[in-house]
């Protein structure tokens, strides 16, 4: 393993969990509530930011996106892609879950709830956009914060880092056309130059830059990395909740009218969470890999890129479009139910393990 992989790996997996990050389902319903009275009592402002827009995207946004989005991806080495074969049943599993199951599962319980079950209690004109937000959170694997998830529940440090390199990897060829499968199977139009362009300015670029920048930073020594990366985590943090703001901003006419949209957009996301864990779970202990590997397998396709999300949304469809909701929920969620996730896991440990052994026993008799 590189150097600069391995010191990767250990900061991944010593950081503590921020006061930003423990906190961030009150931010966001701070949020919420600034955003929608700001956009009550200030119209004119955010209309006029609404408006600065060069080829269908919106300057404000796309430059928050970049200050939080970079920061993320400075974290990721992709010279630890090396060290997926040491561990490739527990690679496989995560890229059967995140790529061939998590994207069309959500798509089937957008279907199932959106524009069936819940459709007499939401906008009718926004049915296909809801599902469409649903669809881009889906599509987009977590990045930074499945190394706070596998931290708690003593996942190998190693494995977390070459799995999320390779997902971030594969991000870049896949997730525009999954986006546009699964859209056009949702007979919902799809902006190809758009989503192509929501690609290229915020994972392509990003992603370079982010790499660049790394390197060139972990020349002068890891104390000078750290110390840029707590400032631009900062920094990263306060675009996140302007995003936020700006965004509910435009939202707060259809909250205020019907507030129940937000809690019924929940159900979906939170049933793929745990189906597509639990999936991920059941499958490494029958591939026999260990539990310190199947946790972080089984959370970074509960979690989701959410900052990915949220801008592709307001790209593809805008800032007052159902998708842009429905990826902010995701955000919404996100702490409480991931630690709900870290805690099952946690404690099914010894069940997990009992399980392997009776397998190793098992094999020792053949």
């Amino acid at each position: 393993m590189s150097a600069q992989c391995e010191v990767t790996a250990k900061v991944a997996a010593g950081a503590p969990m921020s006061a930003f990050e423990r906190g961030l389902t009150l931010w966001v319903a701070l949020c919420i509530v600034a955003g929608v009275a700001l956009g009550q009592l200030f119209p004119a402002p955010f209309q006029a930011l609404g408006r600065m827009e060069v080829a269908q995207v919106n300057l404000p946004v796309g430059l928050l996106i970049w200050v939080m989005i970079v920061p993320m991806l400075m974290k990721i080495d992709f010279g630890a892609l090396h060290q997926v074969k040491a561990h490739w049943k527990g690679i496989g599993v995560t890229l059967f879950v995140n790529w061939a199951v998590k994207p069309f599962s959500m798509a089937l319980l957008a279907w199932l709830f959106i524009r069936h079950l819940f459709a007499p209690w939401l906008p009718a004109g926004q049915l296909d956009s809801y599902v469409a937000g649903l669809i881009l959170l889906a599509a987009a694997p977590c990045t930074a914060m499945v190394f706070v998830w596998s931290r708690l529940t003593g996942g190998d440090p190693y494995f977390t880092l070459s799995q999320v390199a390779l997902n971030d990897a594969i991000m870049i060829f896949a997730f525009a056309p999954i986006v546009g499968l699964l859209l056009g199977l949702s007979a919902i139009v799809v902006p190809w130059d758009t989503l192509f362009l929501s690609v290229l300015l915020y994972i392509v670029i990003p992603v370079i830059l982010a790499q660049v920048w790394r390197k060139t930073l972990l020349r002068r020594g890891q104390a000078a990395f750290d110390a840029t990366l707590a400032r631009l985590g900062h920094l990263s943090i306060l675009a996140l909740l302007a995003t936020l703001v700006l965004l509910f901003a435009f939202q707060g006419e259809q909250i205020l009218v019907q507030p129940r949209v937000i809690a019924l957009l929940a159900v979906p996301i939170l049933i793929q969470v745990f189906f597509n864990s639990g999936l991920a779970f059941w499958l490494n202990r029958k591939a026999g890999e260990k539990h310190s590997v199947a946790c972080p397998s089984a959370l970074i396709g509960a979690s989701n890129f959410f900052e990915l999300a949220v801008a592709a949304a307001i790209a593809l469809f805008g800032f007052e479009s159902g998708a842009a909701l429905a990826t902010v929920v995701g955000v919404l969620i996100e702490v409480p139910v991931m630690l709900v996730v870290v805690k099952l896991a946690n404690r099914s440990k010894a069940w997990y393990e009992a399980g392997l052994a009776a397998r190793s026993q098992a094999g020792a008799r053949r």
